[in-house]
């Protein structure tokens, strides 16, 4: 079965000019550029193929340039002109401060982390107020419902700027969701999630469903699709994670050491970075799999294309965390469907959005070690199941994970929000 290769976009658009009287999208990122959101980065180099006039602000770290683009960086210094900035903004629009007052005590942050986010993204609204009244863009976008999207709406509130924001699995789920998450999001002219998950449970919280368009992220390139190996003995199989908790990489050490003590031979990557690495390493060497199992730390973007090379299985087992984290669709794995890597995942979380079992993918309980042995199993001896998953899952890819076919939906909800 042959499986389609290298394809550039048919909805690019490279080279696009911008004339002086293109109106202006002011995108309001928490960190940015940051190598591990390249979804985001995608999001903008295809907006900018498709001519679109961008002012990027990173909140929190970040700046400089990106592709050409300058990059304004919240200095964390000019928070103390917010000493005579906020009695200013408070004389002008009284009504707003009251209503913080009200909130800060009426309510509780579900963590300081959320709270202090929080507060960041009103010191940026006050501090940049005058800037945006001078050069007033078109639209405010904030590409995370936590900190920017406090900017943008304190920023609306202010002075009345039309706004916009994306909501991901962290600012819904995370302790319970952002503190002020439905205050702010229900004055948005529309609500960007990338899941249908995120999208019922925004519903659920009491948004208004013809506001919140559910648009995916993509890729802006599709890489070639790489032959399945031959012989997949020992299978090669690669994680590529936050070693946090919703990632369920415990889990993920136990189906390991019954894939062993199975006989099935295998080697195995865990691809990332975080606070239980550590501990899991140490797990590791108790289960006795710690020769078969390499942890790689982080790794930038071209090496992980590298490891998705060298695998034959991704292997995702998400949990739902104490905190109530939980992936949304992470991107790792429709870029491991795209290059031809086939994909077990638990069915926590959107995962299942992109992984139906038996077609684009396997799906498996992570409270059962067996299946997950007995599905990698199926894939190193049965080639034509193996191929028949490649060609779907590159197919899902295809029609659902193209950053400039998704760049142009969400383009049109520019468009929509600019025009009243």
């Amino acid at each position: 079965m042959t499986l389609p290769r290298c394809r550039t976009p048919a909805a690019s658009h490279t080279g696009a000019t911008l004339s002086n009287d293109t109106p202006v999208i002011a995108y309001l990122f928490t960190t940015f550029p940051k190598n591990t959101e390249t979804f985001l980065q995608r999001e903008i180099i295809a907006m900018r193929a498709r001519g679109v006039n961008l002012r990027l602000y990173s909140l929190w770290g970040g700046g400089g340039t990106f592709r050409g683009l300058p990059v304004a960086r919240f200095n964390k210094w000019r928070l103390c002109t917010l000493l005579w900035l906020i009695p200013a903004e408070s004389w002008r629009r009284p009504d707003v401060l009251k209503q913080l007052l009200r909130g800060l005590v009426t309510r509780g942050a579900p963590s300081w982390l959320n709270f202090w986010e929080n507060m960041l993204g009103a010191g940026f609204a006050c501090v940049f107020a005058r800037e945006f009244r001078r050069d007033r863009p078109a639209l405010i976008h904030a590409a995370w419902g936590g900190a920017p999207a406090t900017a943008a709406w304190l920023l609306w509130r202010i002075d009345g700027h039309r706004f916009s924001a994306a909501a991901h699995a962290y600012d819904i789920y995370e302790h319970g969701g952002d503190w002020w998450l439905k205050d702010k999001l229900e004055h948005a002219a529309f609500i960007h999630t990338s899941t249908a998950m995120g999208r019922r449970s925004l519903i659920e919280r009491g948004l208004p469903a013809d506001r919140i368009v559910c648009i995916r992220r993509g890729l802006d390139r599709l890489p070639v699709v790489k032959p399945l190996r031959a012989s997949r003995s020992p299978l090669n199989l690669v994680c590529v994670a936050r070693l946090v908790e919703k990632k369920g990489l415990d889990h993920q050490l136990r189906l390991y050491a019954a894939l062993r003590a199975a006989g099935v031979p295998f080697a195995a990557r865990i691809v990332g970075e975080g606070p239980l690495r550590g501990e899991l390493e140490r797990l590791a060497g108790r289960l006795g799999i710690a020769a078969d199992v390499t942890f790689t730390g982080h790794l930038p973007g071209h090496e992980v294309w590298n490891q998705l090379a060298w695998a034959d299985v991704l292997l995702h087992t998400g949990v739902v965390a104490a905190s109530g984290d939980r992936d949304g669709l992470p991107n790792v794995i429709p870029e491991a469907m795209s290059v031809g890597v086939l994909v077990i995942t638990s069915p926590a979380a959107a995962t299942t959005e992109a992984i139906t079992h038996g077609v684009t993918g396997l799906v498996a309980l992570v409270e059962s070690p067996d299946d997950w042995v007995a599905a990698l199993r199926r894939l190193s001896a049965d080639e034509a199941f193996c191929e028949k998953l490649r060609l779907a899952a590159r197919r899902w890819v295809e029609e659902n994970f193209d950053a400039h076919q998704n760049a142009g939906r969400v383009l049109e909800q520019f468009h929509r929000a600019i025009a009243p």
